[in-house]
């Protein structure tokens, strides 16, 4: 695959240069942003400064709106998009702009607000059983009365990526899931997401809840941020303690939703996977975001989302951190 040339842009010249196509800034062409990249960046230009306005960062990588879908990319997904963390540089976007469901890689939205604004060694007791409309939902053994900490609920929602958890967490940050997810979209627009909008804490199906491939590279670059993100997402399975209503001690074994760390799928030869997030429901389909290590040592974060089955999935994702 050809890659695509390094974009090192101004912080004001980030979401110009995601409209209309073109990398390097005061080109004298006329403005046509999207509005709402258009929108956060008037917003925001005056509001912050350079080093408050995450989403403008000048060391994003930028993928101009001509480049977002590499056509000779032939594999069976919606979308996806890996990016030379390093050096900028795309490897590779195939409909990086389009609009799609992010399933569980939500729940790295909810990981970073619980860095961000939590207390690891908080506990919080469930005032109700937390339950879902949906059929087989991946949840924990917690129920109303149970005592658990914060820290707990963290590597339960990424490890294992238990729904209730999610609920949970929203809660206690926000006092409710509704109150949350304004908090998720406002942490989006700040880190310029502007093409998402959540509508849970977990990624449960609702057509209000979307994002694109590019919006979650800006979202988990910046919960990569966090040490006790990387680390927890590293796992290959976590132990889960929390007080019973009863006051007895529960342990729940969990393991790593991802693939490569279970050896369902190898990891290419000369890569290391640091870890990610993955994502499945019956409309979002297989879903994939990764950190990892290429054979030169550099951080690479790639996101591939739409695919039919796992299979798909991971041939695809080591498709792409295979890319140099």
């Amino acid at each position: 695959m050809r890659k695509k040339r390094k974009c090192t842009v101004l912080a004001g010249c980030l979401f110009l240069l995601l409209s209309i196509g073109v990398c390097g800034c005061g080109t004298g062409k006329e403005d046509s942003r999207l509005p709402s990249y258009k929108e956060h960046y008037e917003e925001t230009k005056s509001r912050y400064t350079k080093s408050q306005n995450e989403g403008m960062a000048e060391d994003l990588a930028v993928v101009p709106v001509s480049e977002a879908t590499d056509y000779s990319f032939s594999y069976p997904v919606k979308a996806a998009l890996s990016v030379n963390d390093d050096t900028d540089e795309v490897n590779l976007s195939f409909h990086a702009f389009d609009k799609v469901y992010p399933a569980s890689i939500t729940k790295v939205m909810t990981a970073l607000l619980t860095l961000e604004h939590g207390n690891f060694e908080d506990k919080v007791t469930l005032s109700h059983d937390i339950t879902f409309q949906e059929g087989n939902v991946v949840r924990s053994t917690l129920k109303k009365g149970d005592t658990v900490t914060v820290e707990g609920l963290f590597n339960a929602l990424l490890v294992a990526s238990d729904n209730d958890c999610a609920v949970i967490l929203a809660e206690y940050l926000a006092g409710s899931v509704e109150n949350f997810t304004d908090m998720m979209n406002e942490e989006a627009k700040k880190l310029g997401a502007t093409h998402t909008h959540f509508a849970n804490a977990n990624g449960l199906h609702d057509s209000d809840h979307y994002t694109t491939p590019y919006d979650l590279y800006l979202i988990f670059r910046k919960a990569a941020t966090y040490d006790q993100f990387l680390n927890t997402v590293g796992q290959k399975d976590y132990v889960l303690e929390y007080t019973s209503s009863k006051g007895y001690t529960v342990e729940e074994y969990m393991s790593s939703t991802n693939a490569y760390f279970q050896n369902t799928y190898s990891i290419p030869t000369g890569i290391t996977v640091v870890g990610g997030k993955t994502g499945t429901t019956s409309i979002a389909k297989s879903c994939l975001i990764l950190m990892t290590k290429n054979k030169e040592d550099e951080t690479v974060i790639s996101v591939v989302l739409g695919a039919e089955n796992k299979d798909i999935l991971y041939q695809t994702m080591s498709e792409l951190i295979s890319m140099k």
